[in-house]
């Protein structure tokens, strides 16, 4: 018999309208203009949100050649993170200049509090990432942190952006870390939807699982050339992979291609002093690698010991993180252990909260087994699963 128990859940693969390419931007001022018009009224008011330096990029490029268009562009510094306080003033923001519609530019949580503010008012937006550091130009979705930058919720939006612009000569001269952190956060998808939904019958989410280990091929193979030579073939491969391949993934799967335990890892470490160091990308390549040692110790999984040995190298290739000495939670560095110790100790129980994604790992995981992973990613392999771990390593 058919299984008809299973319930409805919202796909939002992709936005509206995406346009690529080097210069697109200029090319496709007239569809930013009309998106904003409402109904069959000539004109509109685009309220553009983004940092100083992606604000600064952008009006550079479209001002010029703007012209007399009866569309009207209002620009609107953004803050630092996607905050309530942010959002508050950006929707005063919005009233006030009587917007038509949303333009986010930058990187992910600019893009993430424009979106936020269009799903708010109900008005159309268009997303144009002036970095490839997350895939938040293309999804349906927004994170919202505190004050100091720590993760408090995410918010899921009606629909994905109603227009993205991928302008390669806008990210052309991003900060190259900036890439790096997009390599990181969109090979996640694969160890994390392969946990999470690998073993579905749904064939969306099939597809989605499938998509994420053509991702993750995909970066291994080219991330070292992209980083290596910006503008080239790989590196355009990259940022497509990074910003349009991984949004659609999240946007087939939805729900039930969801994160894991390395965003989880993320998630705690936005909670303790000098985060702010390392991208969201960052944080979470790191993720992968508590991941993959969470399976190692609890599972015994081959397969994630041999995951991580090919991490390990990929990540010292291109120059993401591998240990907590890197994010100065290790007292290698000289620094206080009872601090380091309490500061773990928060990663850990963020990440493992009743609410969080970790627990859809096939296996519990408590705050000390974290503690563990996350002391012990740069173990040798060989040692790593021959052998029990104990939890007081």
């Amino acid at each position: 018999m058919f299984d008809r128990t299973s319930s409805a859940f919202a796909l939002l693969p992709a936005p509206a309208r995406v346009w690529r390419g080097w210069g697109v931007l200029a090319e496709r001022a007239d569809d930013l203009a009309r998106f904003g018009m409402r109904g069959d009224q000539p004109t509109g008011t685009l309220l553009v949100i983004g940092g100083r330096r992606s604000l600064a990029v952008v009006r550079d490029a479209l001002e010029p050649m703007w012209g007399d268009r009866t569309t009207k562009l209002a620009w609107t510094e953004y803050g630092v993170d996607c905050t309530e306080v942010e959002l508050e003033r950006l929707r005063s923001r919005a009233l006030e200049s009587g917007a038509t519609g949303i333009v986010g530019v930058g990187g992910g949580k600019a893009i993430d509090a424009a979106k936020l503010i269009g799903h708010q008012l109900r008005l159309p937006v268009a997303t144009i990432p002036t970095s490839a550091a997350t895939c938040a130009a293309w999804t349906a979705l927004s994170n919202v942190y505190s004050e100091v930058g720590a993760f408090q919720y995410d918010v899921s939006l009606d629909r994905a952006p109603d227009l993205l612009i991928l302008d390669y000569e806008l990210l052309r001269n991003a900060p190259e870390v900036t890439l790096r952190a997009g390599i990181g956060d969109a090979l996640a998808k694969w160890y994390e939807a392969s946990v999470s939904s690998g073993g579905s019958d749904d064939a969306i989410v099939i597809s989605a699982v499938q998509q994420a280990r053509i991702v993750r091929d995909l970066l291994l193979q080219q991330s070292a050339a992209a980083l290596q030579e910006p503008g080239g073939t790989a590196w355009q491969q990259v940022v497509d992979t990074s910003v349009c391949l991984a949004g659609a993934i999240g946007g087939l799967g939805g729900a039930k291609c969801r994160t894991v335990a390395a965003h989880a890892v993320h998630n705690g470490l936005t909670h303790v002093p000098g985060h702010r160091s390392h991208l969201h990308g960052e944080k979470v390549a790191f993720g992968i690698l508590v991941q993959l040692r969470l399976e190692e110790i609890l599972q015994g999984s081959q397969l994630a010991a041999a995951a991580r040995k090919q991490l390990l190298a990929f990540y010292d290739e291109i120059g993401l993180p591998t240990s907590l000495s890197e994010f100065q939670l290790d007292a290698s560095d000289g620094g206080d252990e009872k601090a380091i110790a309490e500061h773990l100790s928060t990663v850990a129980r963020v990440a493992c909260q009743p609410e969080s994604d970790i627990h859809h790992l096939p296996f519990p995981v408590s705050p000390e087994a974290l503690i563990v992973a996350a002391k012990t990613t740069c173990v040798p392999v060989a040692s790593a699963v021959d052998r029990p771990i104990s939890l007081t390593y």
